[in-house]
Formats: C-alpha cells, structure tokens, sequence
C-alpha cells in the first residue's frame, strides 16, 4: 500500500509514539485525519502536519462509531491508542476493566470492522494495529495490558485472513520497551531485567514497512527480547519461574505505580 496521497486515520497521537508516527506520515506524503480526546493536545499536531482532527473518546462506543462515520474514505487506519493497564487486576475497579478493554481492544477491533467495507469496495486499504510484545508473553502485574494485546494480536492476524485477496491488507507491529517516548518511557523507571531498548524512530520504521510491505507482524526489540518473548510465548510455566528469579518486583511495581493515574 502506497502511503504518499493514501487518507490516513491515526489514533492516539497525543500519547508520544502517535506524534512520531504522525510526522512519518506527514512526511511520507500521507492526508492525515488524527483523533484524541484533547483538542489542546490535537490542534498543535494539526498545524505542524495540516492534518484533520476528530475529538472522540475511544472508550465510548458511540464515539468510535462516530469517528468512524467522519473519517469514512480512509485508506489506512493505525490504531495506535492503548492504556498502560498495569497492575494486579484484584486493584482494578469494574470499570477500569471496562476501560481498558474498550480502549484497547474494542475500539481498534470496531473501527477496522467500519472501516474495512470502504477500503474493500475501493479494493486497496491497510489496517495496522500498533501491539506490543506483551501480545506474545505474560509477565507479574499486567494481566489487563496482556489480556488486550493477545486479543489484539489474535484479532489481526485472523482478519488479516479474511480480507485476503481484497487488496486490503493487515498488520500488526509489536514494540518491545520503547525509550524517550511512550507509555513506559513516560514511567521514568529502569526496564525489568535491565533490558535493551528500542527507538521511537525503529518502531515508525515497523509500521511504514508492515504497511507498504503488507507484513503479517514485525516486531520491535532486540534480538535476545524477541528470543525471550518466543520462548516465554512457547514455555509460560518455565518462564513464569525465570521471571521470578529475576528480581525484578521493585522496578514492575515502580511502573506500575506511575501508571495508577492512567486507567
């Protein structure tokens, strides 16, 4: 899929990552429509890229259908918005549950469901859901993030199947922690294990290679987290122990602690 001239609708943008995904579009010559729940957040991305803004709240189903209905004659959607959800789900109330399941899963499953139809009557079109790699692997304090992104995952690459031989495509791209921007970044703490980082700028590479190359799934770590991933993805129990040997508790419960605020 072509980005340059392509309509693009990108979600989550305001949350650090989207804004770098959106100067990559900008950049590649895409007409790009962004959607957030700020208008303080969104208007500043607006003028830089001349982008289209949608306010909606993802955690609306009224909201989803409606950005769906404005943004109708795009030909690629990045559902890019997700919560942290970390923490042990006994601290959760109903409805944070809720919440994260809507943002996170519902709502990028829904606007691909909406937006799919147009894309297939035009008969070119890419969906690109931005996971991550907890999509892959459970660990300690994140069973609601894990929860959504296994959905996720599952979700596109059987969609992926349906829509084969329309000339729409789908993809997922799996980040691993992600440094300078984003969800973990903002959290100011150490990786679990200490392990490595990626860019923000290797991860806008996955998504414009996973959209132009129609690639099923890349997934953005180094290479001895994405052999870890595999492996705790295969062996749960084994890895389960090793997780534990590890020591990493105060680091998980210090990310968790500065993403309370954000269910």
């Amino acid at each position: 899929m072509h980005i340059a001239g392509a309509t693009v609708l990108l979600t989550g943008v305001t949350g650090g990552i989207g804004g770098a995904i959106a100067a990559e579009m900008s950049a590649r010559g895409a007409h790009l429509i962004l959607t957030g729940r700020r208008r303080e957040a969104l208007d500043p991305l607006a003028e830089r890229h001349g982008a289209r803004t949608i306010l909606a709240d993802l955690a609306d189903p009224d909201d989803v259908q409606r950005l769906a209905g404005e943004a109708a004659g795009t030909h690629i959607l990045i559902a890019n918005a997700a919560l942290p959800s970390s923490g042990d789900v006994l601290d959760y109330t109903p409805a944070q549950i809720d919440r994260a399941l809507a943002v996170n899963l519902r709502a990028p499953a829904m606007l691909a469901r909406l937006l799919a139809p147009g894309m297939v009557a035009e008969g070119r079109g890419h969906i690109c859901f931005v996971g991550s790699l907890s999509g892959l692997a459970a660990t300690k304090s994140s069973s609601m993030y894990t929860a959504t992104k296994f959905g996720l995952r599952g979700f596109s690459l059987a969609f992926r199947q349906d829509l084969h031989g329309t000339g729409v495509g789908v993809s997922i791209v799996q980040p691993g922690f992600v440094r300078d921007l984003g969800m973990f970044a903002n959290t100011g703490s150490p990786t679990p294990g200490r392990v490595r980082t990626v860019s923000p700028e290797q991860v806008v590479k996955g998504v414009s290679r996973a959209i132009e190359r129609d690639v099923a799934e890349i997934n953005v770590a180094p290479l001895e987290l994405k052999f870890l991933t595999r492996i705790a993805s295969q062996f749960p129990g084994f890895a389960e122990r090793v997780q534990r040997r590890a020591g990493a508790d105060q680091t998980v419960k210090g990310i968790v602690a500065a993403q309370r605020s954000s269910r």
